[in-house]
């Protein structure tokens, strides 16, 4: 996977035919992840334990990792803008964590009680998010976020719970495209994200019955669409004027700022979820916010809330957690990293603009989405009015960005949601911009056709 093999693809005669070449050089080239992905078929179903890792013909069955690179089972390196779906902030195999976690295996694993190690990565954590004054540990940002709208209905003692069009909480609290027919049966109110007067509306229509409005400061999974400061701000005062919790899910955008975007907004919620690299790459979840809620959790009190969960405080997550975010994850780290994403975020609308096609960056410092759209794109409602009537070719579109730049040694989704990390290279960067510019220059009379 060459830039000269690039060079030799065939001239486009339409975007399925541009596709359907792009996938078979793309079968070609990776016979031991298909290999994979048949055998795992016969177990798994699709082959996969992962929604969202999966797509056609097959994913890359990845084999290794190493800085800010991945390798797959094909032998192929690429430099790695998926990065564990924004939870591989640190890169692959970083020192310091891996020495945290060589100590901890040696000491022994599941021990049945307290670690050395939960209550130091709690105040770290407590440290950097000023709204959090206690939190509990649990096991990733799906459990999370159950566990926060679980605690805002036990203690508001209301049934409901408003969310936003596109949101992603988890696997059982998804939102994008559509409500998943597995959601947990939780009475919720759907609102417009970045809607203010809308949201308020919606608030007030349903006061009486809202234990807590859920949000992402910037939606994740709905395309790194970043909440407008106003937007954020009206839910706050909406929800204290009424008694309603107000959670926000920053289970991928805690990354995003020292304090999270929350620090960056200057805005307090009562809750706050957390998850993916907090754990240092082990499996972990958290949800944390004011000390009286949280005081609801302690064992020692009469009608405490009980929350058990075998590997809540698990040795590997804590002892890597607090490393990483004491040692690598630094205030300064924090902020150059989302410098350099918002850097690169501009100079790609640059070169979209360049090429004079329908494409746009979104998001907000170190994430980014990539929209074959124009105009402005604040919620889902923007996305879908965007693609009405083609919305099959803009799929098209996106699977051929990311088998081109699979080509290129670029490791991005399906849905063009990526992010940078700590180990992403200045070279890395500038290869992707190189690339973005080559997709744009050979594909743009395809772009063009879908989207005026």
């Amino acid at each position: 996977m060459t830039v000269a093999s690039v060079a030799a693809r065939p001239a486009n005669r339409s975007l399925p035919a541009a596709l359907a070449e792009a996938e078979e050089r793309y079968v070609r080239a990776n016979p031991a992840s298909q290999r994979i992905n048949a055998a795992a078929q016969a177990v798994l179903p699709g082959g996969n334990t992962r929604t969202t890792v999966y797509y056609a013909p097959f994913p890359l069955c990845i084999r290794a990792g190493r800085g800010g690179h991945v390798t797959d089972a094909d032998g192929h390196d690429y430099a790695d803008f998926i990065n564990e779906h924004t939870a591989t902030v640190f890169g692959h195999s970083d020192p310091v964590v891996a020495r945290a976690l060589a100590k901890a295996i040696a000491d022994g694993l599941t021990l049945g009680g307290p670690s050395l190690y939960e209550h130091e990565l709690a105040a770290a954590i407590i440290a950097r998010f000023r709204s959090i004054e206690r939190l509990r540990f649990c096991n990733s940002g799906t459990e999370a976020n159950l566990l926060a709208l679980a605690t805002a209905r036990a203690v508001t003692g209301r049934p409901a719970v408003m969310m936003f069009k596109g949101a992603y909480h988890g696997s059982l609290l998804t939102f994008t495209p559509g409500p998943s027919p597995i959601n947990m049966p939780i009475p919720f109110v759907e609102s417009r994200y970045n809607d203010r007067e809308r949201a308020l509306q919606d608030i007030e229509a349903n006061a009486d019955r809202l234990a807590a409005v859920i949000v992402e400061p910037m939606q994740g999974g709905g395309g790194a669409i970043a909440g407008d400061k106003a937007f954020l701000a009206g839910l706050r005062e909406s929800c204290s004027r009424h008694g309603i919790l107000l959670v926000f899910d920053e289970v991928m955008t805690s990354r995003l700022g020292p304090g999270g975007l929350q620090g960056r907004l200057g805005i307090a919620p009562d809750l706050t979820t957390l998850g993916k690299y907090i754990g240092g790459g082990m499996t972990i979840g958290a949800f944390g916010g004011r000390a009286d809620i949280l005081a609801r959790f302690d064992p020692g009190r009469p009608g405490a809330f009980p929350h058990g969960g075998t590997f809540n405080n698990n040795v590997l997550a804590m002892a890597a957690g607090l490393a990483a975010l004491t040692e690598v994850l630094t205030v300064e780290a924090v902020e150059t990293m989302n410098t350099r994403g918002d850097a690169l975020r501009r100079r790609m609308n640059e070169i979209a603009a360049r090429h004079e096609v329908a494409l746009q960056a979104t998001g907000v410092g170190s994430i980014f989405g990539l929209h074959f759209q124009r105009g402005p794109i604040r919620n889902g409602d923007d996305l879908d009015a965007g693609a009405r009537g083609h919305e099959k070719e803009i799929a098209q579109l996106k699977s051929l960005f990311q088998l081109d730049l699979f080509e290129r040694g670029l490791y991005v989704t399906r849905r063009i949601l990526c992010n940078i990390s700590l180990a992403t290279s200045d070279a890395d960067i500038e290869l992707l911009l190189a690339a973005l510019d080559e997709f744009l220059a050979t594909r743009g009379d395809l772009i063009r056709e879908v989207v005026n």
